[in-house]
Parts: C-alpha cells; structure tokens; sequence
C-alpha cells in the first residue's frame, strides 16, 4: 500500500468533533432514564445531573492531556499502559470492555421498557428478545445502516427534547404560572438527602458514555493536539448543560420519585404534557434511538472482542474469526446477542449501575494516568505543573471513586467477578506475570473492522 493508502485526511473540525460526541453520548437518554434518576435522588434529577457533569469536567480535563500527549486510538486503555504500566492497561481494557459487552443489553432494556408502558398487553421480553434479534440480524449482515441513519438520529432527537422542554414549559405556566418556572424544587428533591442524590449521581453517569469517544478521531482530526482536549470539554459540557435543563424542565412537570413505573416513566409524561399524539411521537423517538443505538453499541463491542482475539488477548479461533461471507466477526456478535438475554431477569437501575462499575474504573484510571504522567515525565511537569498536572486529576479521580462508592451492590458484586476474570486471564497470557501482556491493536489503518472500532470505541 502507499502512503495515501494508510493515512486517514484530516478534514473533521472542532464541531464536527463535538457533534460526533454528542451523537455518541445520544442525548435522549436523558429521558430514558429520568424515572430510575428521579426514584433513586428522591426527585433531585438535576442536582444529580450537575454533580456528574462536575465529575465529568475533572475527567475530561485529564482526558485532554491524554489526547495531547497520546494522539492515538485506544483511550483510556492505552492511557493507563503507556503511562503507567501494561498490566495495568490490560485490566482497565478489560474494565471498558465490560461497558461494551453489556451496554447493548441496557439499550435493549430500555427500548423494551418503553413499548411494554404503551403496549402493556405484550410482554415486555417479546420486545427485548424482538431488538435482539432484529439487531443481531442486520450487525452479521453489515452496519451500513446505522452509518446513514446517524445524522438523522441526531437531528430527530434534538427536535424530541426540544419540544419537550417546550411543552414541559407550556405545561408548568398554564397549571402554576410564569413564576412555577423558576423554582428550587427539583434541585432539592423531596427532602432529598446528599446520599440520595450521590446515589443517583452515580446512575446518571451512564448517560456520559461516549463523551470521551472523540478521542478516536485523533486521526482525522484538524489540529488534533488544540482540537481534541477542546472537543471532549465542550462534548461534556453541552452534554451536561442538555441533562441538567432536560431533568430540571421535567423534575417541574412532575416532582417528586413516585411513577406507574420509573423504568418508563418519560412516557408518562410526555403523555401529560403534550396528550396522546406527543406521546406517540416520544415512543416513537425514544424505540428509534435506542434500536439504532443498540445497532452501533452491539457493532462497536463485537469489533472490539474481534481486536482482543485477533490479538490473542481473547482466544482468536473464535473471536478472531471474520464470517467468510459476510466479513463481520460474527461469534462475538452472537455472543453479545447472547448476552442481551440477561437484561430478561434485570432491572434498568441494576444493568446501569453494572455498566457504569466498568466506565467509572476507566475515569479514575485515565486521572491517576495524568498524575504519573507528570510524575515520571519533565517535558510533561513543566507544561502543566502540580496543579494541572497532580492536583486536578486527583480530584477528578477522588470523585469518580466517591460516584462509584455509590452504585448498587449488585454492581459491585458482578463487576469484581468481572475484574476475577480479567486477572485471570491476565496471569494465564503474562505466565505468571513473566512477561508482557499482548497489546490489542486499535490502529485504524489496519483494516477495516479495526478501522470500525476506531470510530466507535473510547
């Protein structure tokens, strides 16, 4: 191959960036979670909402750095590697793959909960079964689709939390008066301690996955070392800003934690707020965002266990292996598929808080990545000195570990199993810790599922 063959163009500029960030974080899942926030903060949605986009803030700061020093793919994986040691890569690798091997279930999950509240007399694992399989279906088939569909998407559900905000607004004025706007209310809950809302802090985080995704764009990117800490501020910001109104506006319209069912309770009140037809038009939202969603979650995981295989992190006859037909590595989107099943015996607060376990170690590592950074580097002590450099990124990790304190046992319990069988894995390929742990791969020119996960992983 020549050069041009192997080089991606820079072409993306720093909004561009930014929107690819907040596709990926896909901002309508603020209200597909806002019942399980609400019942878990005791109706403080956006206070919990704030507290995580400062947590986010510290982490994408240290992010940034990262991305400067390390203009590369792999994210948090490669942070910890190179900056700390490669068995400790290895395990905060493994730690991010429990966020995409599962995620997809929590979309399905979702999605599921949403028509089993508009459509009570099917049961809710029809649905779930029906978006894995559909899914599953199109993923060994090609994702052709979920590229095309990710503009539309996008702009769909900025339209949908539009005219929710509007008509949450319009809701409020005509039953409380212009003055029911501006309220303390659904920052302080019902009587809602700081544990309470910690607690759904915590939960909330799930809604920031991706922020940091931009950094695979390094590549593409124009003026990469200014552009890419400069994206994944603003990815977290807006995203964060998006949160906190949508919580705030739909705290208004419904106070307090009490709903028929908090796992879908956004469509409770969109029904309130904007009678049937809106809430039709929301279903109808909310199914295409998390179908599509879970299309590119299911692909993003599938590509990345086909990387650790190929690499012979994960056994490569099985999950290095691409279809012969249809060049996609299909075990391991079965398997991912597989998986899908357990959400038949979860609840949306007990698989987030699962996932969030995994993303919360990937945010303390990639801070405590920056403190050793700094530590064994000059060039990188004198840039940014004790402050930016040791004292922001331990508070960043400090508060991703007091988020993660916070999160269900259950989350606790399955992630440290999750964590066993990393380190186990970990001391079967390093011998007994006698040598290097593999490397996985995530460079983009290598071909062309590597250069799909690039796009789609953190």
């Amino acid at each position: 191959m020549t050069d041009n063959n192997t080089r991606l163009e820079r072409t993306l500029s720093l909004k561009a960036v930014v929107l690819f960030g907040l596709a990926y974080m896909t901002p309508l899942i603020v209200l597909g979670t806002f019942g399980v926030i609400a019942s878990t903060s005791s109706g403080a949605v956006p206070t919990a909402y704030l507290i995580t986009t400062v947590a986010m803030l510290f982490t994408a700061y240290s992010y940034g750095i990262m991305a400067r020093t390390y203009p590369v793919s792999g994210s948090a994986y490669t942070y910890a590697r190179r900056a700390i040691d490669s068995r400790v890569g290895f395990m905060v690798g493994w730690s991010v793959l429990l966020d995409y091997f599962f995620l997809p279930m929590v979309i399905w999950l979702i999605g599921a909960a949403y028509l089993n509240a508009r459509f009570p007399e099917v049961p809710s694992w029809v649905f779930l079964l029906g978006f894995i399989g559909i899914t599953t279906f199109l993923n060994i088939y090609g994702i052709k689709l979920a590229s095309k569909v990710n503009s539309l998407l996008m702009t769909f559900q900025i339209l949908v939390i539009a005219f929710f905000v509007l008509l949450s607004i319009r809701h409020v004025v005509s039953t409380g008066g212009t003055d029911a706007l501006f309220s303390l209310g659904p920052f302080l809950g019902e009587d809602a301690g700081f544990s309470a809302i910690a607690a759904g802090a915590a939960v909330a985080a799930y809604s920031f996955l991706g922020f940091d995704a931009v950094t695979t764009l390094t590549e593409e990117t124009i003026e990469p070392k200014r552009n890419i800490p400069r994206a994944i501020m603003l990815t977290a910001l807006i995203g964060g800003g998006i949160y906190v109104l949508v919580g705030y506006t739909t705290q208004l319209v419904h106070p307090g934690s009490n709903f028929v069912n908090a796992d879908s309770a956004a469509f409770e009140i969109a029904t309130t707020i904007g009678a049937d037809l809106f809430g039709a038009i929301f279903l109808a939202g909310m199914v295409f965002a998390q179908f599509t969603s879970g299309l590119a979650a299911q692909a993003s995981a599938s590509r990345l266990l086909f990387a650790m295989g190929r690499d012979a992190v994960l056994p490569p006859r099985f999950f290095g292996a691409l279809h012969a037909r249809f060049h996609t590595p299909v075990f391991s989107i079965l398997l991912t598929g597989g998986i899908g099943i357990i959400a038949l015996f979860l609840d949306v607060l007990s698989a987030a808080s699962f996932i969030n376990f995994g993303a919360f170690i990937a945010f303390i590592m990639v801070n405590l990545s920056v403190i050793f950074l700094v530590s064994k580097d000059e060039e990188a002590r004198r840039e940014y000195g004790v402050l930016k450099g040791m004292a922001v990124p331990l508070i960043g990790a400090a508060v991703n570990l007091w988020l993660m304190s916070k999160l269900d046992i259950k989350a606790f319990i399955l992630g440290f199993i999750w964590l066993a069988i990393g380190l186990a894995q970990l001391t079967y390929l390093t011998r007994f810790f006698r040598r290097e742990p593999p490397e996985v791969d995530f460079d983009e020119s290598e071909s062309e599922p590597a250069h799909s996960l690039a796009q789609e992983t953190r």
